[in-house]
């Protein structure tokens, strides 16, 4: 293994490198240190995993989760990405270092106090600047999240549960709402421009689909309803503070069949995120689930921050003021039991994303879950 030292900008950056047993290429390996040019955002990855393919056609519906594995180091740049990647005792060792390193130094209280204060402020900044060309289209959802897909409303256990479950939907106390005359509803949090509600609506034509979403930002609920592709008859965009236990959402109790939080919950104080998470349940029907797509301890965007960018243990502020949490599987999974759901499922995404272009592989961590409510 030898180490290449070279310049990006102003900034230095380290890698290491070896030469691979096959060819005279060379693989970047654990630990790499770059300046932010020379990375596409971090939450560009976390959306996107097939728009890194190099070529047309390739990579047109990514393998769910768990069936590619990276058996000889040499094939690492024919796909995109590698599951279940096993990390050696001496990556934990330097990512937990490197985590004690990037939190040393905490952001002031007040500081603090004023990221929480202005957080819808720098959410809408963030969306003026780059409106909808920041995100790509979620082409992962219907691989890993088939509750989403024309199909997704026959699954078993939800499916069960309605039949033992008296009929509801005459039983709302307002079925004025919008889409109270739907048979399917999906409610998405944190929908940022719709990068999820459109392949969605794209994709499953179930004539009784009705999709919710909401965002913390104003400019970014505008600009999804100022999309083409917005339906008022299928969808319904609005502003919401998930973690603002006083704010009420405009959906009944037990009405809802599916509710999305893809790299959202991460964005709020973890002191609040239990109560949104138990508000959130109270809106599924018996038998409905949440989905949850987010960081997961030690993922390389944790590892990236600099001292002084540490608000409280595993949560960060980024450079343009909006914040995120590293989870574990146990927070998690601890989170939606206190909220009375059931797991389904509680995994990690334990990655090895590529870049074929430039021939950089980067290590991600994201947690994926789907907790039911019982049907009692």
């Amino acid at each position: 293994m030898r180490p290449l030292t070279t310049r990006g900008g102003s900034r230095l950056f380290h890698v290491l490198l070896r030469r691979t047993s096959t060819s005279d290429r060379y693989i970047h390996h654990w630990p790499c240190t770059f300046s932010a040019a020379d990375w596409i955002s971090s939450r560009g990855f976390a959306v996107s995993v097939t728009s890194m393919a190099s070529s047309p056609g390739m990579e047109e519906k990514r393998p769910q989760f768990g069936n590619r594995f990276l058996k000889d180091p040499s094939q690492v740049f024919q796909h995109n990405a590698w599951d279940n990647v096993q990390w050696s005792e001496e990556q934990e060792a330097t990512a937990r270092k490197k985590v004690l390193e990037n939190s040393s130094q905490p952001i002031s209280l007040e500081q603090q106090e004023e990221y929480e204060n202005k957080a819808s402020n720098f959410w809408d900044d963030f969306y003026t600047i780059h409106e909808n060309r920041f995100f790509k289209d979620r082409q992962w959802l219907f691989t890993e999240f088939p509750e989403l897909s024309p199909s997704g409303r026959s699954h078993p256990d939800s499916a069960e549960c309605q039949r033992s479950v008296p009929d509801q939907e005459g039983q709302d106390v307002n079925n004025d709402y919008p889409g109270s005359s739907a048979s399917y509803r999906i409610l998405e949090v944190g929908c940022g421009v719709g990068n999820t509600v459109f392949p969605i609506l794209q994709t499953n034509n179930d004539p009784g689909l009705f999709i919710y979403c909401c965002d913390f930002s104003s400019t970014a609920v505008e600009l999804v309803k100022t999309n083409p592709q917005y339906n008022p008859s299928r969808c319904f965009a609005f502003v919401h503070d998930l973690s603002d236990e006083n704010l009420q959402y405009p959906i009944p109790e037990d009405s809802l069949d599916v509710i999305v939080l893809i790299f959202v919950l991460s964005a709020i104080l973890p002191s609040k995120m239990q109560d949104a998470i138990s508000r959130l349940s109270r809106l599924l029907k018996p038998g409905g689930c949440i989905l949850l797509r987010d960081y997961g301890r030690y993922d390389m965007a944790q590892l990236r921050f600099k001292k002084g960018r540490c608000l409280s243990e595993n949560f960060y502020v980024r450079g343009d003021g909006t914040r995120v949490y590293f989870f574990t599987q146990d927070e998690l999974g601890d989170m939606f039991n206190k909220a009375g759901l059931e797991k389904a499922q509680n995994i990690v995404d334990r990655r090895l994303q590529v870049n074929r272009g430039k021939q950089l592989t980067m290590y991600r961590v994201w947690i994926q879950c789907k907790y039911r409510k019982p049907c009692n």
